[in-house]
């Protein structure tokens, strides 16, 4: 509980808090993908991988730029924790937080993922979603977030009191990129980042504004897909909340594997080319 306020309102106090926001980034200037011309490719796609990611485990694989990226719900509800990286540059990866101001807490169809400073640019266009008819429920919620920064065990620790659990989100990317990269585990976390919740369904309460989760809406069948604007590593984690409708870091709820299947397109989009690095020219007024 957050104690009560301790400074008296100031006279004009309903004043100050009936002047209207202001968007802090208009984003009409915000070159936005074609997404006629990506969507018109999907058609015709050859599947060209799939990868299984186990229930309370992370897995990684790639996708070459101009392919799509499907996250598949298979067997039961479950939410993924999603991390992206430059395959050829580790140093860029996925940055929710922009990716957050530039499109909202949640994303969907025509959302574009971002790329961290310095290198800043999208790196991944949301092609399809078979949830996007959810919108906002009536508490504020929505799927596929990016304000959640994954279950890990340093948060577990300090609310339980010393336990110590290896299958949070951030403990099963730390080990799949590991895996996958040959760097040693303690070398490896720092490469970990904030994720994209994939089908997970959350928001933040209206009176104390904490963040919150809830069943997830996701049934077998259900998918988010995603274009790869540059050449991607993927890593992502089962989480071992299940469809976190309870509890996350657990060893007791319903948990099941997601899949990922990578597809080729018989062509690429008329002019497409991966975006380039940000254009700030780096001298920070020096």
């Amino acid at each position: 509980m957050k104690p009560s306020p301790l400074t008296q309102a100031p006279h004009d106090a309903v004043a100050r808090k009936a002047i209207a926001p202001v968007i802090c980034y208009p984003v009409e200037t915000l070159p936005r993908p074609d997404l006629a011309a990506y969507r018109g490719l999907r058609d015709d796609l050859l599947l060209v991988d799939r990868v299984t990611v186990p229930a309370r485990d992370a897995a990684c694989w790639s996708v070459p730029s101009g392919h799509f990226c499907r996250i598949l719900c298979s067997q039961g509800a479950q939410v993924g924790d999603l991390n992206l990286f430059n395959a050829h540059d580790f140093n860029e990866r996925l940055y929710t937080g922009k990716t957050r101001a530039l499109n909202g807490t949640h994303v969907g169809l025509g959302d574009q993922l971002f790329s961290n400073m310095p290198y800043l640019r999208p790196i991944a266009t949301i092609t399809h979603d078979t949830l996007d008819w959810y919108g906002f429920d009536e508490f504020g919620g929505s799927v596929h977030d990016v304000i959640g920064t994954r279950c890990d065990p340093y948060t577990h620790n300090l609310l339980s009191h010393g336990g110590q659990y290896h299958h949070c989100c951030h403990s099963n990317l730390t080990r799949a990129f590991a895996r996958q990269t040959g760097k040693p585990l303690a070398e490896a976390e720092v490469f970990i980042h904030d994720v994209l919740n994939v089908f997970m369904c959350t928001g933040f309460t209206r009176d104390t504004g904490q963040y919150f989760m809830k069943a997830s809406p996701v049934r077998p069948g259900d998918y988010l897909e995603f274009f790869a604007e540059i050449d991607l590593l993927g890593c992502m984690s089962a989480c071992p909340g299940g469809d976190c409708s309870a509890q996350h870091s657990s060893d007791v709820a319903a948990c099941y594997p997601l899949e990922v299947e990578i597809y080729k397109p018989a062509r690429l989009p008329d002019g497409w080319a991966s975006p380039a690095l940000n254009g700030y020219d780096g001298t920070h007024g020096l």
